[in-house]
């Protein structure tokens, strides 16, 4: 058995926090026969709906098809989306212990029209209102409590509200004082709001918008990774670049990881797939670039699905068996 499959059997049962913005991502599918005659768009003649879980609680619905056991932490609102979202979720056997709910807010929604396998339209549905004082407090004392006992910790941010300043520094310098890995899946272009995190995990748009400059090649990709690294004193910067790959850049060295896609259908969440692999590698006792290459791996299997997806454990230890 390969040094990566060996590590994909040890994902069982490791407890992982995972704190941030939760979002109810609903499927609209059907097909297309005939364009509008009001406006030159197409009619989606509607067949069935879904619902899936997204942003943080798709990093937790990875993590529990890879065999761990997450614990989720954000915030969704008294409404029918967000009643939709807590049965999803307990549905799908993850713990809604960590999930405040707020009075008169907003729960995400994002629904997409998808006709014949291809998305036509997206809606979102989201409150700009920043939280309540109560319920940023009933984050603090439910990240403190997920913290006590885990391995390691997930942000997954969307930019939605619930990793404030506070929150964030909080549960970062909680994760160190407790010598617990902690990843980042970055919204924020204000990296520094990130500081002291084991890995932070930009896209090339995110690193780009962060570091105040375009990257054109491999020099351009080194070099905002080590501004980035910087200015947040994390460890690693893992820099996903989509057909092209990624680059873990550490403090000596870049490392580029070619694309495991074998055919893309949809990369709705695949950042969810990374951070959430990535770190729950780390949790089991894989280097850095190992745990890269595993995330890397498990996205190229999550974009040739259709819709909000996660991998499996068996389908990522398939995946690598026959590597390093």
């Amino acid at each position: 058995m390969s040094k990566l499959a060996e590590i994909v059997e040890s994902y069982s049962g490791r407890p992982i926090a995972v704190v941030g913005d939760l979002i109810l991502d609903e499927f609209v599918w059907g097909s297309v026969e005939r364009i509008s005659p009001e406006a030159p768009v197409p009619v989606v003649r509607a067949q069935r709906r879904s619902f899936h879980l997204g942003g943080a609680a798709n990093v937790a619905a990875n993590l529990h098809s890879l065999g761990a056991d997450p614990q989720m932490v954000g915030v969704v609102g008294d409404d029918q989306s967000g009643h939709c979202f807590l049965e999803t979720a307990r549905a799908a056997g993850l713990s809604t212990e960590g999930v405040v709910v707020e009075p008169g807010r907003q729960t995400t929604l994002k629904t997409r029209i998808v006709a014949h396998q291809q998305q036509v339209c997206r809606t979102d549905w989201e409150s700009g209102e920043p939280l309540s004082p109560a319920a940023r407090e009933a984050l603090v004392k439910e990240g403190e409590r997920v913290l006590r006992g885990s391995e390691a910790v997930v942000l997954s941010d969307y930019a939605l509200g619930v990793l404030s300043d506070r929150l964030t520094q909080l549960l970062i310098e909680s994760s160190r004082e407790r010598s617990l890995f902690l990843g980042v899946d970055p919204k924020d272009i204000r990296m520094a709001h990130y500081r002291g995190a084991g890995v932070i995990t930009p896209n090339r748009r995110e690193a780009e918008l962060a570091a105040g400059r375009p990257i054109a090649g491999r020099d351009d990709i080194a070099e905002v990774g080590r501004q980035l690294r910087h200015e947040t004193g994390a460890e690693w910067i893992l820099m996903t670049l989509g057909e092209q790959g990624m680059a873990l850049i550490g403090a000596d060295s870049v490392t580029d990881i070619p694309t495991a896609a074998r055919e893309v259908f949809d990369v709705s969440g695949a950042g969810d797939t990374v951070v959430a692999t990535l770190v729950l590698s780390v949790a089991c006792g894989a280097e850095v670039v190992d745990a890269c290459r595993l995330a890397n791996e498990a996205a190229g299997i999550v974009v040739g699905k259709v819709g909000t997806a996660a991998v499996t454990a068996q389908e990522l230890k398939k995946a690598v068996s026959s590597k390093g």
